[in-house]
């Protein structure tokens, strides 16, 4: 685990569990990426005529479920960061996603404490959206 304070969320009803669980789907962002590119790029299914598993299976069906599910993960994670604060969109989706750079290392057109409040009201949104 990484020396780095849990964000307390405790405003807006979060555990910390929570916050980690939310933290870490963001911070796979750049590897949803990666999969998401693989999984559009062409794949040769082979097929035999062995009789295998319930006999019922749609590789093409299976593979375009994961594409999408990775889409909708990159799209609402865009989004929220959107949402919270378009003019610092840049500043907040380098912190919240696989780059992680503290407020210190970014240059948003807010201060610190507006910043950090930004990115709570992300996870809150986040997490609003993750459970509907």
């Amino acid at each position: 685990m990484s020396k780095q304070k849990d964000l307390n969320l405790e405003k807006y009803k979060i555990s910390k569990y929570r916050y980690r669980e939310l933290k870490y789907f963001c911070l796979q962002y750049d590897e949803k990426k990666q999969r998401l590119a693989a999984l559009r790029g062409l794949g040769a299914v082979t097929y035999s005529s062995e009789p295998h598993g319930s006999g019922i299976s749609d590789p093409t069906a299976a593979k375009a479920e994961r594409t999408q599910q990775l889409a909708n993960d990159i799209e609402l994670i865009e989004q929220t960061v959107m949402e919270v604060d378009a003019a610092n969109y840049d500043s907040l989706f380098a912190n919240v996603t696989a780059t992680n750079l503290p407020y210190e290392y970014l240059s948003p057109a807010c201060g610190r404490r507006q910043f950090y409040e930004d990115r709570r009201k992300f996870f809150y949104l986040l997490d609003k959206k993750l459970s509907e």
